[in-house]
Formats: C-alpha cells, sequence, structure tokens
C-alpha cells in the first residue's frame, strides 16, 4: 500500500472547501430569494397595474416610464417608508417632469443632458434635502432626454404623467400592504445564529474526532456567515429607522432587541473564529494528541444552546430554555478543570469563555449577569 500523496490529499481538502463554500452561497442565495420573494411579487404587480392603468385611464400607447416608477419606488426589500417610496416618487416626476421640458423647448443631445440634468437635481434639492429625491430626478432626467427619438410618447407631457401614475400606484401599495420589518429581521436573526451553532457543531465534531477536515470546515463557515451577520446588522437598523418614524410603533422594543443581539452574535462568531483557527494546532497531527473529549462535550452543548437561542429570536418566544444551557457551558467554562493540566487545551478554554458571554448577554442577560457565569480564572 503506497503511502498518501500529499498533493492529493491537498487537492481533496481543497475541493471540500469550495464544496462547503458553494453549499453556504446557495443557502444563503435561498434564503434572500425566500425573504425577498413577496416584495419583488408586490413591486412587479406594482409596476404591471402602472402600465395597465395609464394604458386604459390615460390611453398612452407606451407608457413604460409607469412601470418604471412603480418598481424604482417599490424596490425588493421590505423596508418601505413612506416617506421614501415618497421621496422617490417626487424625484422620479420631477426628472421626467424636466426632461420633457427641455426636449420640448431644445431638443437632445449631450448639451441639453447637461442642462436638464443640472436643473432637476437643483429642483429636487430645493423641494427636499432627500438624497433618494435628487439621484432619481437625476437619472429619469438623463433617461428622458437620452430616449431615442423612436420611443414614442404620448403629448407633451405623456412621460411625466405617466411618472406619476407609477408613483401614486407604489404610494398606494405602501400604504395599503405596510411592511413588516420585525418579520424580515426575526428571519435574519435565525439565519445568522444558526450559522453560530452549525459552526460551533462542526468545532465540536474536529475536536472530539482529531479532524482536520471538520475543523477546517468550521473556520470557513464562520468566514461565509459574514454576509448573513452584515445583513441583519445592516436590517436591524433600517427596521429601528422605520420603527422610528412608521406606524408599527409597537415593535419597537423587539426591534431594539434584535439590534443588540446582532451586535452581540456577530462578536460571539468572531470568538468562535478565533476558536476554530487556533483548535487545529492543539489537536493537530503530531501524535501528542491532548484529551479534548470534555471540552468537545461543552463545545456541543454551547451548539444546542446556540440552536435554542437561534430558535427564540427567530421567532419571538422564550430565552429561559437558551439561557439556562448557555449558563451551563458558562459555569463549566474552567479552564483548570477542562484543561486537565494541559495548557494546549485550556487555551481553547479560555477562547470558548468570551462567546458564552456573549451569547448569555444575547438571551437577555446583563453583561455583569453573565459574567457571573464564569468560573474564576
Amino acid at each position: 500500500m503506497r503511502p498518501p500523496d500529499p498533493r492529493e490529499a491537498g487537492a481533496a481538502a481543497g475541493a471540500a472547501v469550495r464544496t462547503l463554500v458553494r453549499r453556504i452561497r446557495i443557502r444563503q442565495g435561498v434564503a434572500r430569494v425566500r425573504s425577498g420573494f413577496w416584495p419583488i411579487v408586490q413591486a412587479s404587480l406594482a409596476a404591471g397595474v402602472a402600465y395597465l392603468l395609464a394604458r386604459l385611464v390615460l390611453g398612452h400607447d407606451q407608457p413604460f416610464f409607469a412601470a418604471v416608477a412603480a418598481w424604482v419606488c417599490l424596490g425588493f426589500s421590505f423596508d418601505r417608508e413612506l416617506r421614501k417610496v415618497a421621496e422617490v416618487a417626487v424625484g422620479v416626476a420631477v426628472g421626467v417632469g424636466i426632461g420633457e421640458v427641455i426636449v420640448e423647448l431644445i431638443g437632445t443631445g449631450w448639451w441639453q443632458l447637461t442642462v436638464v440634468l443640472l436643473l432637476s437635481a437643483v429642483l429636487a434639492r430645493f423641494i427636499d434635502r432627500g438624497p433618494l429625491l435628487v439621484t432619481q430626478a437625476g437619472v429619469q432626467a438623463i433617461v428622458v432626454v437620452g430616449l431615442p427619438a423612436a420611443v414614442a410618447h404620448d403629448g407633451a407631457f405623456g412621460r411625466w404623467t405617466d411618472a406619476a401614475v407609477g408613483g401614486l400606484v407604489a404610494l398606494a401599495v405602501t400604504l395599503l400592504l405596510p411592511s413588516d420589518p420585525l418579520r424580515r429581521l426575526r428571519s435574519l436573526a435565525y439565519e445568522a445564529t444558526t450559522e453560530l451553532a452549525e459552526t460551533l457543531e462542526a468545532v465540536g465534531r474536529g475536536l472530539r474526532d482529531h479532524d482536520m477536515e471538520d475543523l477546517g470546515g468550521a473556520l470557513v463557515r464562520g468566514r461565509a456567515s459574514e454576509a448573513v451577520l452584515a445583513d441583519w446588522s445592516a436590517t436591524a437598523r433600517k427596521a429601528e429607522e422605520i420603527a422610528r418614524m412608521g406606524v408599527n410603533r409597537g415593535q419597537r422594543g423587539d426591534i431594539h432587541q434584535l439590534v443588540a443581539q446582532a451586535v452581540l452574535v456577530d462578536r460571539a462568531m468572531r470568538s468562535v473564529r478565533l476558536l476554530a483557527r487556533r483548535a487545529p494546532t492543539v489537536v493537530g497531527p503530531d501524535g501528542t494528541w491532548p484529551e479534548v473529549g470534555v471540552l468537545a462535550d461543552e463545545v456541543e452543548r454551547f451548539a444546542g444552546g446556540a440552536r435554542l437561542l437561534a430558535s427564540a429570536v427567530g421567532g419571538g418566544g422564550s430565552f429561559e430554555e437558551a439561557r439556562e444551557v448557555l449558563a451551563a457551558v458558562a459555569e463549566a467554562a474552567d479552564p483548570h478543570a477542562l484543561g486537565d493540566g494541559d495548557l494546549r487545551v485550556a487555551s481553547l478554554v479560555v477562547l470558548l469563555r468570551s462567546p458564552v458571554v456573549d451569547a448569555l448577554e444575547a438571551s437577555g442577560l446583563d453583561p455583569r449577569a453573565a459574567r457571573d457565569h464564569l468560573p474564576e480564572l
């Protein structure tokens, strides 16, 4: 039997990592599609309805600016704040209107485009301080002036009335179908916290089996989770703004809590990535493996607590069960006991203490109470 070829082993490990990354990206992509599906459906239907209304009510042959305005105003995300939708709608109307005036008076060309962009941006800035209004006014003015002459429009202000119809349809959708920022936020919180749990599970398996592939996979998974953690954090900030200005004021407390939990889970994941990076140097194939079975038990118990935490943040339920499991992990995180005299294992236990405290804080404990569960060093 010939000895294993290091190059073949390296190629196999690389292929395994690429497969893992691909699976994570596919899962995250599916999650993004699932969370954005209904907003996309609503915006698509609004664009079609706006187009149909402009044809039937205004009698326009090609009212594509109605569809453009509706789609641009609504977009494809949940955070449809009424003020921002109105801001975009006014910006579109201003840009299209000024573009129509310039085209009717002086025609099209590079300098006409410069003039219409300047005028639309200045007027939009005068109307309101919102950056969306100025941006959309400029973009739509450029589109109007830059359209080829072959594209027909109806009357002197046909495209402006089309844009007005699209904006009104978008406002109607926003008023009649108000967004639920908390639902989207809980979905992201569940996904991100589950990533933490799965990373911990991979670390636990790698420690128990001295499996370098599992430990490497845990690090890859932890790094790949950065996107969903960043999405959770950004969405939480947007939801906080919507709750501050919108009608869903009863959700403010839950949203504020999820904003804080996003920071804590992200911090815990960073510490777990450090644990996954350090673990191979402790249980590496050098023939002197220390006993890490008890530590692996605690890491896997931590993973179970993280899954309970994910269910609580995702469903808005009680954190009590997750808190009990995480508190037990914290109380067992004694480098003297779990390390059993081996400094290498003790170093991993020390790295485990910080993310456990972060998870306890995410479960509702204040920082002092969470730290009190840790044994003295």
